[in-house]
């Protein structure tokens, strides 16, 4: 069985983000590396598990990897000069 089609790109963490109430979890802003300038960051909970399986969370300025992971079916072959999206450019 093939993997499915990936990419990994470099990331930082930029800062946490405090809860404003117990019941809501903290959050990290990551910024993504080779992402367009406005829409670099993501924000996501603040919880990890680490190879033993306990809770760890991310600090401030760690260097992290995003790996974004698709089905073969949600893909097409790219073509660089017949891409779909190169004719709105």
């Amino acid at each position: 069985m093939s993997e499915k089609p990936s990419t990994t790109l470099p990331a930082t963490v930029e800062k946490i983000i405090k809860s404003s109430h117990p019941s809501v979890p903290e959050k990290v802003q990551i910024a993504v590396e080779g992402a367009d300038h406005l829409f670099r960051e993501l924000r996501i909970e603040n919880t990890l598990t680490d190879e033993n399986g306990d809770k760890v969370r991310l600090k401030p300025g760690a260097d992290v990897e995003v790996t974004i992971e698709a089905d073969l079916a949600a893909t097409t072959a790219k073509n660089d000069d017949t891409s779909p999206d190169a004719s709105r450019l």
